[in-house]
């Protein structure tokens, strides 16, 4: 790496990335600074003679300053509304984020620490910048405590915030350009609060509105009516599910009763074997469930659905266990299943091995 007498580069720290520029006519890939307080710059070579030139990324400086500002007006707004002061602070390559001390928050807390914090981008405070010793820290208040002590650069959004922070920040609070959350989550005992400002905060709108359109054209609708027209879609939905419900217990119930003429008479029990071809696994239990609720029936039922499925039932109190015939017919198949000793239910990798499957199960049956 290289040290220079003096840089404008910003090292990786306080949860705030590293700059990136060039020095001379080389990349700079990575800034951080070392143990003895120097900022090195990370670059493929040495650069040639004893003077070189930097020049920061400046879109990437600009972004980093909005967010870390942003996120000064942000947990102060916590801290003010709340007093919820923050316990970290992380700014990513596409979303920041703040992990609040409180366990219990609400969308409406949430929405009123927003608007607080763009009121005071929209009213442009001014941003100082300057450095005070600990004395001027004490008697001036701080929202949060210093983590060293000594003289400390102190971040001063007038009449609002004051924190000591060595990172990048903007001139004033309009250079933000706007706060917007974009989601949160409890953690360890914290909330995590995640947020864009200024040119991030505008492209996650505008994908937002996109996403948003989008969805309204399948619906063919607009934005607005979208959260009706889904509601609409969900009530009939369910509405829907509960008709077809119904009709499978009707259906099960006839195709039950003619089923059970087909079953077999073995030690006085009616043992039904059966394969279907494309009958789903659901509608299959449902069948099952209900051909059990007769007297002294025995079933060997499966389906070519993908997986294909199985199921091996009895009447409850059976003297047949069947999850243990169940695991018998199929674990030499490569299947697999389980269930209780009246119910069992599995799965086979290969549906032409089905009849296989039944066939050595009716065997064990019939002894």
């Amino acid at each position: 790496g290289v040290v220079l007498d003096r840089t404008a580069f910003y090292p990786t720290s306080g949860g705030q990335p590293h700059d990136l520029g060039t020095l001379g006519d080389l990349a700079v890939e990575d800034v951080r600074e070392n143990e003895a307080g120097e900022v090195v710059h990370v670059v493929a070579r040495a650069p040639a003679g004893a003077t070189v030139r930097g020049v920061i990324d400046w879109p990437r400086r600009f972004d980093h300053m909005q967010q870390h500002t942003g996120q000064h007006l942000l947990s102060a707004a916590f801290v003010r509304l709340f007093n919820w002061p923050t316990a970290s602070f992380h700014l990513g390559r596409d979303l920041c984020t703040i992990d609040l001390e409180t366990g219990s928050f609400g969308p409406r807390q949430l929405q009123q620490a927003e608007e607080l914090a763009n009121q005071v981008i929209f009213e442009d405070r001014p941003v100082h910048i300057r450095f005070a010793s600990p004395g001027e820290l004490e008697a001036q208040g701080m929202r949060k405590a210093p983590a060293r002590q000594g003289e400390l650069r102190l971040i001063d959004i007038e009449d609002f915030d004051r924190c000591p922070c060595g990172g990048t920040h903007v001139a004033r609070t309009g250079q933000i350009g706007l706060v917007l959350l974009r989601g949160t989550e409890k953690l360890r005992g914290q909330a995590r609060v995640e947020f864009v400002c200024g040119g991030r905060a505008l492209a996650a709108a505008r994908a937002d509105y996109r996403h948003l359109q989008d969805a309204a054209r399948l619906l063919t609708t607009g934005p607005a009516e979208l959260p009706n027209v889904l509601r609409k879609q969900f009530e009939e939905r369910r509405a829907a599910d509960k008709a077809r419900a119904q009709l499978l217990e009707r259906l099960a119930e006839l195709e039950g009763r003619a089923l059970l003429g087909e079953a077999e008479t073995v030690g006085g029990r009616r043992l039904l074997v059966k394969v279907f071809e494309d009958d789903e696994a659901d509608y299959l239990r449902l069948l099952a469930a209900r051909l059990v609720r007769e007297p002294n029936v025995q079933l060997l039922l499966a389906t070519k659905s993908r997986p294909a499925a199985v199921i091996f039932a009895q009447t409850p109190g059976g003297s047949v266990d069947m999850n243990a015939l169940l695991r018998e017919a199929l674990t030499g198949l490569g299947g697999k299943g389980g269930g209780s000793r009246d119910f069992a239910q599995g799965a086979l990798p290969d549906a032409s091995r089905l009849e296989e499957a039944l066939a050595d199960a009716r065997r064990r049956l019939r002894g």
